[in-house]
């Protein structure tokens, strides 16, 4: 579907991949400032997504202009979830670099604005990724999450993804010690 299809009051969200993002100015203009909010919203109530503080717009923008550089290239997929032309969440993979690991990547990110969890947005976004994935000739997706992010673990264990390690008490927050969960998505055992 096309952003600028989506100009009447929705109750789903509309999925969109980095390109029909990007074909959008008026989305594309307000993107990074829109995911920064998400971000530093999640962040600030403590949500598990790799910063101890809120990210800065700049931080954000860097990151997302990355992400989107690499989805062009076709070593990455970025998704993102909008109701009614408002931004509310997203989700990336990356490709590994390294030679010998070209044909995995990394599931990096998926965040929710709070206001819309519980309608099956991480769900909807995840499963575009992991479609993006397969299209993408991804032999083994991987992701890493916290310990204590039980509904994120419990959303990735439903959608295919398998434990294949744990650094216990690793990620520190504070006093606060947490597992680090490593899973995988293996294509290859999918046929």
């Amino acid at each position: 579907m096309n952003p600028a299809d989506t100009s009447g009051a929705t109750t789903e969200p509309v999925i969109f991949d980095a390109m029909e993002l990007t074909s959008d100015p008026e989305l594309e203009a307000r993107f990074a400032e829109s995911a920064h909010q998400i971000l530093a919203d999640l962040v600030g109530g403590g949500a598990a997504l790799g910063w101890v503080e809120p990210p800065s717009l700049d931080e954000v923008a860097e990151l997302l202009g990355h992400v989107v550089s690499a989805a062009r290239a076709g070593d990455a997929s970025l998704r993102v979830a909008y109701l009614d032309r408002r931004l509310v969440g997203l989700g990336y993979w990356l490709r590994y670099s390294r030679p010998t690991h070209r044909p995995h990547a990394d599931l990096e990110k998926i965040a929710v604005a709070a206001a819309a969890h519980g309608r099956g947005i991480g769900r909807a976004l995840t499963a575009a990724l992991i479609a993006d994935a397969r299209e993408s000739g991804i032999e083994v997706l991987t992701l890493d999450a916290r310990g204590d992010n039980t509904r994120a673990l419990d959303l990735y264990r439903s959608l295919g993804f398998t434990e294949y390690g744990r650094l216990p008490d690793f990620v520190a927050v504070g006093d606060h010690r947490y597992d680090k969960v490593f899973s995988m998505l293996d294509f290859r055992r999918q046929g």
